[in-house]
């Protein structure tokens, strides 16, 4: 009897409820017709008040549309839907098969087109990929790398605490290391127990004094962790050469400021050079102080432009001798990403990495340094054929930060820099790092290179080799724009078969 008295009174006060909302709805179009006719700073409200809000509405919309509805599986920028379902299915531990044919258009200029063998190699065959020692002979600590695919710098800031812890336990568990980026050492990275290239960007966050100069005392004390393996100099980022870090005041926490150096809350903005570096000399200075003060093995990050600098540079390493080289040089292309960037950057500055890696090689080799500085590539490379075609060119290894982020969630919404990022991979918003759960996510990072790594043998072998060092520019043929292909050596002549072993 009561439970039918309260639904005859729910029913009685829903056309005054109805009321009240229609009142509400009324009110609300009348303060926004207002508002819009009065102000002064949006031609398109005041000329269409309320429903010009629809345009920005589905202006906001679009990228979500596109992304699940109407793109194909070939079209999405910067990563399409095949590529990221890739990494998904890989991070899973998951079947990556394919069926009925390839969705992807190989005779687009530029597609690498790998050189099957009529024997292939038998698996049982193969033999495991060589570890690679970066600064044997030249370093008082050398770094044994034993994984060909590794995490490329995301710094703590850019990204989340769960994040970076996933991060850093899922590089143990693989063997591949991870670049801490520009914003420091954290805790979170060496509680994963990874090995850590620690990267000294143009702030030099984390080893800084109060003027933004090298302090080589923190130098010393990030050098004193075991798991610090190596330094890199960040000279310059595939998404914005010429522009240091960006990082919004709004994602610059009290621990952040404090691991970095830097005020709370405010724009962590890094300046565009090492002020003490403003030529080749200066470079290769700064490059043996951190050495000297580090024990361990040094090298820089740079996007290429003009070669000219880098043929002037390998030429003052032979002039200085060879304990003055770096110990690696990483090459990112102008196609690398980031969490903020300016557009006119983003879009235009710096060359591909694919255009960009064969003639950096092809110039260490012309100096007889190939045995020396170790190549690191990176820039857009998340499937095993983009690392495969690294190698062949001539890289010894290959670093991913967009590849490890879909492996651990992302979404590619493009929130990076808004600290709203709905996976709470680039977010310090509590409540949207819930969903990521560190454990979790650390064995889809082992997962995804083991991924890519069986994938790398199934190609090294269908080219009719023992292992993934073994691929050089013999093994690929690039497509031109006539739509036929033809070999990479001849593109690049220097880097011949057995040269990149």
């Amino acid at each position: 009897m009561q439970q039918t008295e309260t639904f005859n009174t729910v029913l009685n006060l829903m056309p005054i409820l109805f009321i009240w909302l229609l009142g509400l709805i009324f009110a609300t179009i009348l303060v926004t017709f207002i508002y819009d006719i009065s102000q002064s700073k949006n031609a398109l409200l005041k000329n269409y008040p309320v429903v010009g809000h629809f345009r920005y509405l589905f202006s906001n919309l679009g990228s979500f549309f596109r992304q699940y509805f109407f793109a194909m599986d070939r079209e999405e920028m910067p990563f399409n839907r095949a590529e990221r379902e890739w990494v998904d299915r890989a991070s899973k531990g998951r079947d990556n098969t394919i069926a009925f044919g390839s969705t992807k258009n190989i005779s687009s200029p530029g597609t690498p087109i790998f050189i099957n063998c009529p024997f292939p190699t038998l698996d049982s065959d193969g033999v495991q990929t060589e570890s690679v020692i970066i600064g044997k002979g030249y370093s008082d600590n050398p770094y044994t790398a034993r994984s060909i695919f590794n995490i490329s710098g995301m710094s703590y800031g850019a990204i989340s605490k769960p994040a970076v812890l996933a991060l850093s336990n899922g590089a143990r568990q693989s063997g591949c290391w991870m670049n801490t980026g520009e914003g420091g050492l954290s805790p979170y990275h060496l509680e994963g127990g990874a090995d850590l290239v620690f990267q000294i960007g143009t702030a030099k966050y984390g080893v800084r004094n109060a003027d933004g100069s090298l302090n080589d005392e923190k130098l010393a004390k990030v050098a004193s962790h075991q798991q610090v393996k190596m330094f890199e100099i960040k000279i310059s980022q595939g998404a914005k050469p010429g522009k240091g870090g960006i990082l919004p005041g709004v994602k610059v926490t009290a621990e952040i400021a404090s691991i970095r150096g830097i005020p709370k809350g405010l724009d962590s903005i890094s300046p565009n050079r090492h002020l003490e570096v403003s030529n080749i000399g200066e470079l290769l200075d700064l490059i043996n102080h951190v050495k000297l003060i580090t024990k361990k093995p040094v090298g820089f990050k740079t996007v290429i432009g003009d070669v000219t600098w880098l043929t002037t540079l390998l030429k003052e390493v032979n002039g200085r001798g060879r304990d003055f080289a770096p110990d690696f040089i990483a090459i990112d292309g102008g196609d690398g990403g980031t969490g903020a960037a300016p557009m006119e950057l983003m879009d235009n500055v710096g060359l591909p990495l694919k255009e960009a890696l064969p003639i950096v090689v092809d110039k260490i080799i012309q100096n007889g340094l190939k045995d020396r500085i170790k190549v690191i590539a990176s820039g857009k490379l998340i499937t095993p054929a983009d690392v495969a075609w690294a190698v062949c060119a001539g890289a010894d290894f290959v670093t991913s930060a967009r590849g490890f982020m879909f492996a651990i969630g992302c979404i590619q919404s493009l929130k990076c820099n808004k600290n709203t990022c709905p996976t709470g991979i680039t977010t310090h918003n509590k409540r949207l790092q819930k969903g990521l759960n560190p454990i979790n996510k650390a064995d889809k990072v082992a997962e995804y290179v083991s991924g890519i790594s069986i994938a790398l043998q199934t190609i090294a072998h269908s080219c009719g080799v023992k292992e993934v060092r073994m691929l050089n520019k013999t093994h690929v043929r690039i497509v031109q724009n006539d739509g036929k292909s033809i070999p990479m050596a001849e593109l690049c002549p220097l880097c011949v078969e057995g040269e990149n072993k």
